[in-house]
């Protein structure tokens, strides 16, 4: 489980063929701040770009870790695929501040940005959400893009989907890596978990749960 709050901005330095096939996946060194890594350890959930993934090595000293990632999960989301900056969060502990929202680190689906501006002293993030996830957003409800837990300031929707936009302050900007964002680019998104039981809830006939 993790919460939406990025603890540091990584980068992946280097990619590796799993196998020589399509059905392979990759293997991703990435690079994290210094001492970002002194309390992982092998086999601990980070996410990256929203997306969980398994520390599969760890060199602590040198700031690196890897990562196995499927061609599954390759084909499922968006970034993890190239060189770049990546958001980053280690998984929550019970002792932990919920300074987000409850994020399972499981993308739900890639979405487009369409503008990504200064507005005042804020950025306007606008982004098309694919038409099988619009029924799970709300005005001043939460989604996770790229990782970091965000509220939906506004919901319009469309033949080919839904635009959301959201609103960003200076410090979110600064302090992961959306600022790389730009109009076409594409981003991991997670709906808000509760959105999910809610639906399941609302679908199911009560006779059969008799």
């Amino acid at each position: 489980m993790f919460t939406g709050i990025i603890t540091a901005v990584g980068r992946i330095a280097e990619i590796s063929d799993l196998g020589a096939s399509s059905e392979h996946g990759k293997q991703l060194l990435i690079e994290a701040p210094a001492g970002y890594l002194d309390d992982v350890g092998l086999g601990d959930s980070i996410a990256i770009n929203g997306a969980c993934m398994t520390a599969v090595t760890i060199d602590a000293p040198a700031g690196r870790f890897a990562i196995d990632i499927s061609a599954e999960s390759l084909a499922r989301t968006s970034g993890l695929d190239r060189s770049g900056p990546v958001n980053l969060e280690k998984a929550l502990r019970a002792n932990d501040r919920l300074g987000g929202h409850i994020v399972s680190g499981h993308v739900d689906g890639v979405g487009t940005v369409l503008r990504f501006e200064p507005v005042g002293e804020s950025w306007l993030l606008r982004i098309l959400v694919p038409a099988a996830l619009a029924r799970y957003l709300a005005y001043k409800g939460s989604i996770t893009v790229n990782g970091v837990s965000l509220t939906v300031n506004e919901v319009e929707d469309a033949e080919q989907g839904c635009a959301i936009s959201i609103n960003l302050i200076p410090h979110t900007v600064q302090n992961t890596a959306l600022h790389a964002l730009a109009q076409g680019t594409q981003v991991n998104l997670e709906i808000d978990m509760i959105a999910r039981y809610v639906e399941r809830m609302l679908s199911v006939d009560p006779a059969l749960s008799k």
